[in-house]
């Protein structure tokens, strides 16, 4: 039979596992849910228990792991437990490079992703310490082979066959500084390793976390679009933390399951850019005008919270991280061919009249295939204000953005 249960929180990971039980021997997989299909057509005789890790700490929202359990039907065929049998884990094919991997996000980053079923090859590049990193989470025992890359010299070889390309490289954020602040140090960063991008993958996923997002995101497009090799539904400005911030608050103050809750935020990824849409929470929740005011300035000055905290130590490493995960893994899931993958992320865009917002998409093998138009209509009068005000800003931003890439191709 199948039976659903909810999963052992010493087994909680990334992915929905497979338990595979033959008599008395048992063994757990983590895998995803068209490799369970797969493998269960093909293996119909065992007693199966497949689990979806339902704690708060789980990429997967309500409606995935809902999804997930309707996909298993329950039909099984007869038991069949004279043999035994162990199915060997098998990663999928998909390579991820983390440009920036020795840092603060990008060491934390690696290890999440280095647990993933669905990634064959981790290649880390930053220019130094990188080796310590990859021997270490070498050491770890899932599929992934990891390679590391130091130095603009190996910066090529980092990039050759990857699926997807994570940029967290840059200076963090410290105390009194805003995220324009880091612009001239990172921009010069972003332009660098997204020219080797555009070289060496041009066709690979971009996910581009490396501050200030509302301006780093559009240099990156100037350079592809320089090097002919621009494709409007793969370079992704990576706004999930955004929306891991809201759902966190949000649960907190009304008393949700985190599991439950799903903000969509719009807009860009800094300040008053930031827009968490609270009406269109779910599960449907009321919030005064006090509660309103209060958790959307909390969420758009998050990160300024984490970096007072830390008191020049760093910048929110662990959560962005988290949160870049998030967004690698969902896209993963769509390379791997799951059709119900949608994200919030700062992309190209004609919802308004700036060429980039951050909103919900959906993302396919081939990138993006839509974008939610449908969470700007009926906005709250709060809601529509707060996107009239920070449409000067972000405008602002990623002006400042192109213009930087094109007076560095003037000088170039």
């Amino acid at each position: 039979m199948y039976k659903f249960e909810p999963a052992n929180p010493s087994f909680c990971s990334l992915r929905p596992f497979l338990r595979v039980q033959d008599g008395s021997n048992i063994v757990d997989y983590n895998y995803n849910r068209i490799i369970c299909l797969n493998w269960l057509k093909s293996n119909p005789t065992f007693t199966v228990k497949v689990f979806c890790c339902e704690s708060e700490a789980s990429f997967l929202g309500k409606e995935s792991s809902a999804a997930l359990r309707n996909s298993f039907a329950p039909k099984a065929g007869k038991q069949n437990l004279r043999h035994q049998y162990y199915l060997q884990p098998q990663a999928s094919s998909s390579k991820v490079a983390i440009l920036g991997a020795a840092g603060g996000i990008g060491q934390p980053l690696a290890l999440l992703i280095k647990m993933s079923p669905l990634v064959s090859a981790l290649h880390l590049y930053d220019i130094a310490n990188v080796k310590g990193v990859a021997a270490d989470l070498s050491h770890c025992n899932t599929p992934a082979q990891v390679l590391d890359f130091t130095g603009t010299s190996e910066l090529a070889n980092s990039l050759k066959g990857v699926d997807v390309v994570v940029i967290p490289a840059g200076v963090p954020r410290k105390p009194g500084m805003t995220r324009d602040d880091l612009f001239n140090i990172n921009a010069n960063i972003v332009k660098t390793l997204v020219e080797a991008v555009a070289d060496n993958c041009p066709d690979a996923f971009i996910h581009i976390i490396s501050n200030p997002v509302n301006s780093t995101v559009p240099i990156a497009v100037e350079v592809l679009r320089r090097k002919g090799v621009y494709d409007p539904k793969k370079v992704f400005g990576v706004t999930t933390l955004d929306v891991v911030r809201a759902n966190t608050f949000v649960a907190q103050k009304k008393n949700l399951r985190l599991i439950d809750v799903d903000v969509p935020v719009v807009g860009g990824h800094a300040g008053i850019t930031i827009l968490p849409l609270l009406s269109r929470t779910k599960p449907s929740v009321s919030f005064t005008d006090e509660e309103v005011e209060e958790l959307t300035v909390r969420i758009q000055n998050a990160g300024t919270e984490v970096v007072e905290a830390k008191a020049g130590a760093g910048s929110a490493t662990l959560s962005m991280a988290y949160a870049a995960a998030r967004f690698v893994e969902s896209s993963l899931r769509a390379l791997d061919g799951d059709t119900d993958v949608y994200e919030c992320a700062y992309v190209q865009s004609e919802l308004t009249e700036l060429p980039f917002f951050a909103s919900r998409v959906k993302i396919g093998k081939k990138g993006i295939e839509a974008v939610i138009s449908s969470d700007l209509q009926g906005l709250t009068e709060y809601e529509e204000k707060a996107l009239e005000a920070l449409k000067p800003e972000l405008k602002a931003s990623i002006e400042k953005g192109v213009a930087f890439a094109q007076k560095q191709t003037v000088t170039a």
